[in-house]
């Protein structure tokens, strides 16, 4: 598939797409870096799970795609993601981690209408508000990236899914920034 930049390479990534502008680029891998992988309540599997949900929310496949094939190395059950879209009450999801992808799923589709209802949600869950502002930092991140693939017209497959996945699990966000030099 190819998109819809002319200098990009067929089946681009969005590794490609942040060459186009190298110092913006690097902030958003250290931005990566910074809310994927530092210290967080929410380990790495469950934030990469966050995005890959996100973005299923947001259909935009290449990011969907990419992270919950890394979600999936963290441990992330086959097929929960999917069943989390169709049906996040109905989903095995950890009775601790619902809220939090409630209010990741609200956030993404109506973020006007957030409340303090949703936030004490999270809270009564027994997560704090460092917890939550992660979570809330890998909604928004991914929101933008979303849009940053999609208005590049970036899409990717299942082989590149899987390779970007086993890469990000293996070796994080960082390594990125070598493409960008």
């Amino acid at each position: 598939v190819m998109p819809f930049f002319p200098s990009l390479p067929e089946n681009a990534g969005v590794r490609h797409a942040m060459r186009l502008d190298p110092e913006a680029g690097r902030a958003l891998i250290a931005l990566h870096t910074a809310v994927m992988r530092a210290p967080s309540a929410l380990t790495p599997g469950e934030r990469e799970l966050i995005a890959a949900y996100v973005s299923a929310l947001n259909q935009c496949g290449y990011c969907h795609g990419v992270h919950a094939a890394t979600a999936r190395r963290f441990g992330i059950a086959e097929g929960l993601l999917e069943s989390m879209v169709a049906d996040l009450d109905a989903a095995a999801v950890p009775d601790r981690l619902r809220p939090i992808l409630a209010y990741a799923r609200k956030l993404t589709r109506t973020p006007s209408r957030m409340t303090a209802a949703d936030a004490r949600a999270v809270f009564a869950a027994g997560w704090d508000e460092r917890a939550l502002h992660d979570a809330i930092q890998v909604v928004c991140l991914f929101n933008f990236m979303n849009r940053f693939a999609e208005g590049h017209g970036i899409a990717g497959d299942p082989s590149v899914f899987e390779e970007r996945g086993r890469q990000l699990a293996e070796g994080g966000y960082e390594p990125l920034r070598k493409l960008l030099e």
